[in-house]
């Protein structure tokens, strides 16, 4: 045979025979690069399995070797999101227990001494459950602490974050011409500061976040405790009378634990109560007229 023709000469089922060989090959290729996959997988998964199970709060295994986080609100559960290794699942858990149940939340890790933790507690007062919780899942906690560390304290602390400390219904001497509130002993002795001589000068937040400076005293002409100069005018500002409450508390998450002010009006009657008052007294007191053989006679 010519060698021309040798060169045009094709195979039958040539083509046939180098489409399925590259049909094998990517299968193939395919094959492996799943297998590599699931090995892998099946590795991370063994060493996941290596690591000891530490008593941690909050943490699961997961299939894929990772471990999880969870929190559980009453009987709901609050996924945290997974996390690759236990401590970063563990410290998640951490965050959203302080978040959810407050300073005194049981938590993997000691979060209540040292200068920085304070601030991080500052940081979850000032965010809802629900941003924490989507900080916690996306992984940008750490990122929005640094970012915002220096902005902590967002208007005013919520309830929960407040250590009640106490409360005094306010006397006429108290919101009167001598300018000085009178504190209960015990509880001065109890929740404020010591007294140095000539008194020193407290800082309180009230509820609208305004800043409110007083001088804490102790008399020792009466032997009490009192609260002097600024006093007269948070008694003016707020329009307290006899009979209204000042409640104080602190604010425990703050580096410093901020004091904090706040107050409530006596109810009082409005003056159609008043009036409606006034008549029901006087028909109760009113005599009861009855007809007795055609002659009044009252009861």
């Amino acid at each position: 045979m010519p060698e021309n023709e040798l060169a045009n000469l094709t195979v039958p089922g040539a083509n046939s025979m180098a489409s399925f060989s590259w049909r094998f090959s990517a299968t193939t290729s395919a094959a492996t690069t799943v297998s590599a996959g699931t090995e892998l997988a099946a590795l991370e998964s063994e060493a996941a399995s290596r690591q000891p199970l530490r008593p941690f709060k909050g943490v699961v295994l997961q299939p894929n070797g990772r471990w999880g986080a969870q929190l559980y609100e009453g009987h709901e559960r609050v996924w945290l999101g997974t996390f690759p290794d236990q401590d970063a699942a563990a410290r998640a858990y951490d965050v959203a227990a302080l978040r959810y149940r407050g300073r005194g939340a049981a938590t993997n890790f000691d979060y209540k001494a040292g200068h920085g933790q304070h601030h991080q507690l500052a940081f979850l007062a000032a965010h809802s459950k629900a941003e924490i919780v989507a900080m916690l899942r996306s992984q940008t906690y750490a990122d929005e602490l640094l970012r915002h560390g220096g902005v902590l304290r967002r208007g005013v602390p919520p309830a929960w974050a407040r250590v009640p400390l106490f409360e005094k219904a306010v006397t006429p001497s108290d919101v009167g011409r001598l300018s000085r509130l009178i504190v209960p002993r015990k509880h001065a002795e109890r929740h404020l500061p010591l007294v140095r001589a000539g008194g020193v000068l407290l800082n309180f937040v009230d509820s609208e976040g305004k800043v409110w400076r007083f001088r804490y005293s102790f008399w020792e002409s009466s032997q009490s405790y009192v609260l002097t100069k600024g006093w007269i005018l948070f008694v003016r500002e707020k329009g307290l009378r006899a009979g209204d409450t000042v409640a104080f508390s602190r604010w425990s998450f703050g580096p410093d634990e901020q004091l904090l002010i706040d107050y409530s009006k006596k109810k009082q009657l409005k003056k159609m109560d008043a009036g409606m008052a006034d008549a029901a007294m006087a028909v109760h007191q009113a005599p009861v007229v009855v007809k007795l053989f055609g002659v009044d006679i009252a009861v």
